[in-house]
């Protein structure tokens, strides 16, 4: 096909696509598919090789969100039975950390439901990250709290995290159907801030959410502008309870559409695989390694992931490799212009919601729904139970 022929090339140049090269992506037929994954493929290996960068999740505190993100288990709002607790000890999350850092994990990303920390919310991160940089020196550090303030992020720097998320999630123009009582600006600005402060940025979407083509195309050209190092693309998964739990929109070959598409506007930045990948992808998870460097080990906040050594096997049997804490994921000329930080959560680590419900659609009535695929997390962090890792 001349299209994919033409966007292997400008990937390998690091070229913006045009709009319209990266809509004709998203509709490319089923018959296809396989070319598609292959071309883009090509992109992810002159960058990434085959390494897969695993990332491990601590969830902070959960749940008692006073924002209204529609997306979102944690808001207040929701009528998800997921876990609710406050804020982990620095030595509790240290100990959650280590669990993902033993099954391979390089990045550690730390998240807590809330428009964005307190000063004193800082404080007792900052206290985390140093217990986890204690016990694990190389291991990367992700932390994704809100929205952030004046100097926040200099004292997460400090402190010694490597990087921050903050998701955009859908385009400016639909932003404000899904989420009443932040802006779009917000998270922009916040994004802002973590670069200022020499912070490795990390901020992606979510698909899924009944957004068009249009609205797709509209938010990953705004992160290749925004020029984040990784960037994270969630699958929605509608929990039962939330807004968006009638959302059952994607097919596995949609979403591998989704991520070439990605793939193809950031050639070079770490694209990483997050929440929703077992539930909409399925078994063709595999074929998504050819598209995605990076993945979520295990568990995610709220949900349950698949089986960490299931994830190692899959890796394995697709022919790609872990990639090492003596490896920088990031290409040279990326890199470079981060001034030799981390060189490189989640998904699904947008915090978020207050707002009324909307009317409860029964998602067993949605075709297509696979509501037997979502699962609460109830293991790990604020549990008493062993984390999957």
């Amino acid at each position: 096909m001349d299209l994919l022929n033409t966007l292997v090339e400008k990937g390998l140049r690091r070229e913006l696509p045009t709009r319209e090269e990266a809509l004709a992506v998203l509709a490319t037929p089923d018959d296809d598919l396989l070319d598609v994954v292959a071309a883009a493929g090509k992109v992810r290996r002159q960058w990434f090789g085959r390494r897969v960068k695993l990332n491990y999740l601590v969830n902070l505190k959960s749940g008692l969100c006073p924002e209204d993100c529609s997306y979102c288990s944690q808001r207040l709002g929701s009528k998800a039975e997921i876990l609710k607790y406050t804020w982990l000890k620095p030595d509790e999350a240290s100990k959650a950390a280590a669990a993902g850092v033993a099954g391979g994990a390089k990045r550690v990303c730390l998240v807590a439901s809330g428009r964005g920390p307190t000063d004193r919310d800082v404080d007792r991160v900052s206290k985390t990250i140093e217990a986890i940089k204690e016990q694990n020196e190389d291991v990367e550090v992700c932390a994704c709290l809100g929205l952030l303030s004046g100097g926040q992020a200099e004292r997460l720097r400090a402190a010694g995290a490597d990087a921050y998320n903050h998701n955009l999630n859908t385009s400016e123009g639909t932003y404000g159907d899904i989420t009443t009582t932040h802006t779009y600006a917000d998270r922009v600005d916040t994004v802002h801030q973590a670069q200022a402060a020499g912070l490795s940025a990390c901020s992606g979407l979510i698909a899924g959410m009944g957004e068009s083509d249009d609205d797709l195309v509209d938010v990953v050209f705004s992160l290749r502008e925004l020029d984040p190092d990784s960037v994270p693309v969630n699958f929605l998964i509608p929990f039962e309870g939330t807004p968006l739990a009638k959302e059952w929109n994607l097919t596995p070959q949609r979403a591998l559409r989704i991520l070439a598409m990605v793939r193809f506007v950031c050639p070079d930045v770490e694209v990483r695989l997050a929440g929703g990948r077992e539930v909409h992808l399925r078994s063709m998870q595999p074929l998504a390694l050819h598209l995605a460097n990076s993945i979520f080990l295990g568990d995610y906040l709220t949900s349950e992931g698949q089986a960490g050594q299931t994830d190692l096997d899959m890796i394995a049997d697709a022919g790609f490799e872990v990639e090492g804490t003596d490896t920088t994921t990031l290409p040279e000329h990326r890199a470079e212009a981060l001034g030799g930080s981390c060189g490189s959560h989640s998904g699904g680590c947008a915090p978020c919601g207050d707002s009324e419900p909307a009317a409860e659609v029964p998602t067993a009535d949605v075709p297509g729904a696979r509501t037997d695929l979502v699962a609460v997390r109830r293991r790990g962090a604020g549990t008493d139970l062993a984390p999957n890792a």
